[in-house]
């Protein structure tokens, strides 16, 4: 099994540590990791500020990069989200795009390709798991509260995963399926917003008990992180990959 890491720009550039954890959680689970230095963005932040001619290049880059990959795999639910449901959008008629359920969420990956049912180690803590948008309504990775009762539910990977650690527990805030507030542009050209929206996030998490805050896409992470700093809220914020490595290490 051929497994190529994507990092999102923000990830690369941002926070590499997560793309270690990544690499230490797939090779835990007996897998053969690589890594195209090559990569580059894979132009959701221009298709979702309305460029598409922008990230059209980007996306066929993509494409061409990963080609011999038999699974892709990326710390990142909205990146993921881009590949998967844009893809066929942006690039009509290109043949590659008719299948690209090989490219996967990190946590999607483990679970529904390689069954993973229970993840080893012990986290000893408290965790407010928060649902990114793309990964809940893009992917369908979890239930959001809009759907119907009646509605078969989806799976939960990070969810499933983080549960299975010894020692954990997992607290629900008050709408837990609500947005930080973070949207890429939308937290620069309506911050008032953004930044009141992440503090109700932040909030209701701690309210809820929260020692840790966890999510599958660090761009949310990153928004709720500034808040909590800003608020001095004694909130310790990681991204799943790397709870799952440090449990496991």
């Amino acid at each position: 099994m051929n497994i190529a890491l994507f990092v999102p720009c923000y990830v690369d550039q941002l926070f590499p540590r997560v793309a270690w954890a990544s690499v230490a959680v797939l090779e835990r689970h007996g897998c053969d990791v690589s890594f195209d230095p090559a990569q580059t963005c894979c132009g959701q932040a221009l298709l979702n500020a309305g460029a598409p001619d922008a990230a059209r290049p980007l996306a066929r880059r993509f494409l061409e990069l990963f080609a011999r990959a038999d699974h892709v795999v990326a710390p990142s639910a909205s990146c993921v989200a881009t590949v998967r449901r844009h893809y066929a959008h942006l690039l009509p008629g290109d043949p590659r795009t008719a299948d690209l359920s090989r490219v996967r969420e990190l946590c999607e990956f483990l679970v529904d390709v390689l069954g993973v049912e229970r993840a080893p180690g012990r986290f000893a803590h408290r965790v407010g798991l928060h649902p990114s948008c793309h990964g809940l309504r893009e992917l369908h990775l979890g239930q959001g509260s809009e759907r119907g009762a009646s509605e078969v539910a989806h799976r939960d990977p990070a969810r499933q995963l983080l549960a299975s650690l010894d020692g954990i527990e997992i607290v629900e805030p008050a709408r837990p399926d609500e947005c930080c507030g973070f949207g890429g542009a939308f937290a620069v050209g309506e911050s008032a917003v953004s930044g009141q929206m992440g503090r109700d996030r932040v909030r209701a998490h701690r309210a809820a008990g929260a020692e840790v805050l966890t999510a599958t896409d660090v761009s949310c992470l990153a928004h709720l992180e500034g808040v909590a700093r800003r608020a001095r809220e004694p909130l310790r914020v990681l991204h799943v990959a790397e709870i799952l490595a440090e449990a496991s290490a």
